[in-house]
């Protein structure tokens, strides 16, 4: 594996790459999202997976962030009849961190 799980000093859960990466405020929310992938994989009629610029470009009008993900470079979003999950986390830990 490219990247180590790591907990960050203040209880976030992320990933040591190039550079620490946290994903979740804590590991409660990464299990949270754990089960969240897990009910959607098993759930959805239709996943469709998007990369690159295109995830920019999403329109979230009319979804709702899941606070209990607690995310942060990784989160997800609630809709009607859909959930949307962003990651981002494994994106920003390979590459340059952003300028202080």
């Amino acid at each position: 594996m490219a990247h180590g799980f790591m907990i960050g000093p203040g209880g976030e859960f992320g990933i040591d790459a190039d550079h620490w990466t946290p994903l979740h405020a804590s590991a409660e929310g990464w299990v949270e999202a754990l089960a969240l992938a897990s009910h959607a994989g098993y759930w959805a009629k239709t996943i469709t997976k998007i990369k690159g610029s295109a995830v920019e470009d999403l329109n979230l009008d009319g979804f709702e962030p899941i606070p209990e993900v607690q995310g942060l470079a990784d989160t997800w979003w609630r809709g009607k009849d859909s959930l949307i999950a962003i990651y981002r986390g494994e994106a920003s830990g390979f590459s340059p961190p952003p300028a202080a």
